[in-house]
């Protein structure tokens, strides 16, 4: 009996462990609308991180974003030389690659993340500029 209660609390012990360690690892991702989005990418020390491809890129940004591509074989070196503590803004094409990059960011010790929700889908459908080479 005394095994079955100890097992027991050692099961509720883990599940509240992983549950509050996937918890914290998602609240430093917050996902805004086109408008609150643009305000944010006009707050200061705020970086515009575009995660789609540089084709994409190129065909479109939203106006001073950098450009490192999620799907690339080095996005994970490519976020490990930059700021952990300073505030990104991350959008992609649809919203899916963006959701990605800001969940390995999260995990990777970035504090401050805020994803564009339907991407620049949402971004041209509210009438906002984009830049384009």
């Amino acid at each position: 009996m005394k095994f079955r209660l100890f097992a027991g609390s050692a099961i509720l012990l883990s599940a509240s462990l992983i549950l509050s360690a996937c918890s914290s690892n998602s609240s430093a991702v917050t996902n805004l609308g086109a408008q609150e989005f643009l305000s944010k990418t006009q707050s200061a020390g705020v970086v515009v991180l575009d995660v789609r491809t540089a084709q994409e890129f190129q065909q479109g940004h939203i106006q001073g974003a950098m450009n490192i591509d999620v799907e690339g074989t080095s996005f994970e070196n490519e976020i490990a030389k930059l700021d952990k503590g300073t505030t990104y803004a991350l959008y992609c094409q649809s919203g899916r690659r963006s959701g990605v990059a800001s969940q390995i960011m999260s995990k990777s010790g970035f504090t401050s993340l805020f994803n564009l929700q339907n991407g620049i889908q949402s971004w041209t459908s509210a009438g906002l500029p984009l830049v384009t080479n």
